[in-house]
C-alpha cells in the first residue's frame, strides 16, 4: 500500500483558473520525496488537496488507503503538515500550541504531556516554552511549527518550506532531525526553494510546472546526469 497516492488530481479556483492538470504519483512508506517548482507552479496546492485543507476539483487522492474527501479524519491523522505559513494562534504560548495540537488528535493526560516535553526538547524550546508565538524569532516559530506537526506521531510529515527564512544553525537542526525520523522510517514530503536541501535530504524528486509533473525521478539517476541545479534551470524555462 501507497503512502500517499495521487490520481488525476486537478484543481481550480473560484475564478476558474485550473491550477493542477491532472497530476497523479505515488508515494511508498519510507521515501523522502522532495518537490520542487517555481512560485506558483502548484506544489502548495498539491499540499493542501492532500491535507484536506483544500478539496480536488477531480481526481482522487489516498493516505494509506484512506480516501482524503470521504475518509477525511483517517487520512489526516495519518499526516503532520508543517505549512509555509504560521497557521497557529498567535498569542498562545510554545507550550499551548502543543497542549492544543495534542488534543485535536485525541491525545491526552500523561500521554500529552510526555510527547510536549519530548518536543520541546528536541527542539530546544524548553526556554521559550511561556512565551507567546508573536513574541518568538523567525527560526523559533519554525521550530515550533515543525514540532506542533509532529505532536501525534504521524506516518507522514509534510514539510513545506520548512527552513525559509530561518539562521544555519536552526536549519542544521531541522534537517538533523528530519534524517533521523526519516531513518527511523517515517515517510516525508519536502518542498523547498534550496536545492542544496532537496540534494542533501531526499531520496527522489518531483519537479512541478505551471500545474504538470515535469520530472519524476530518483535523486540517483538525477545525479547520473548532472546538478539537480543545471536540470532544475533547464525545466523552469518558459
Amino acid at each position: 500500500m501507497s503512502a500517499i497516492k495521487v490520481s488525476n488530481l486537478r484543481k481550480s479556483y473560484g475564478t476558474g483558473k485550473e491550477v493542477l492538470h491532472g497530476i497523479s504519483f505515488e508515494i511508498k512508506k519510507g521515501e523522502f520525496v522532495g518537490v520542487l517548482g517555481p512560485n506558483g507552479a502548484g506544489k502548495t496546492t498539491t499540499i493542501n488537496c492532500i491535507t484536506g485543507i483544500s478539496k480536488p476539483s477531480e481526481g482522487k487522492i489516498e493516505v494509506y488507503g484512506h480516501d482524503v474527501v470521504d475518509d477525511y479524519r483517517l487520512a489526516r491523522a495519518q499526516v503532520g503538515l508543517s505549512p509555509q505559513e504560521w497557521a497557529v494562534d498567535i498569542f498562545q504560548t510554545v507550550e499551548e500550541v502543543l497542549y492544543y495540537q495534542a488534543g485535536f488528535f485525541g491525545i491526552i493526560d500523561e500521554e500529552r504531556s510526555s510527547r510536549i516535553e519530548e518536543l520541546l526538547n528536541i527542539f530546544n524550546l524548553q526556554e521559550h516554552r511561556k512565551k507567546k508565538f508573536q513574541m518568538l524569532s523567525g527560526g523559533l516559530k519554525r521550530r515550533a511549527v515543525v514540532a506542533k506537526s509532529l505532536i501525534h506521531n504521524p506516518k507522514i510529515l509534510i514539510l513545506d518550506e520548512p527552513t525559509a527564512g530561518v539562521d544555519v544553525e536552526t536549519r542544521k537542526a531541522i534537517w538533523d532531525y528530519i534524517k533521523k525520523i526519516h531513518a527511523e522510517g517515517k515517510t516525508i514530503l519536502l518542498t523547498s526553494h534550496y536545492l542544496e536541501e532537496i540534494e542533501e535530504l531526499c531520496n527522489r524528486v518531483i519537479m512541478i510546472k505551471k500545474g504538470d509533473i515535469v520530472i519524476d525521478k530518483s535523486m540517483r539517476e538525477v545525479k547520473e546526469v548532472g546538478k539537480l541545479e543545471a536540470l532544475y534551470l533547464s525545466l523552469a524555462k518558459d
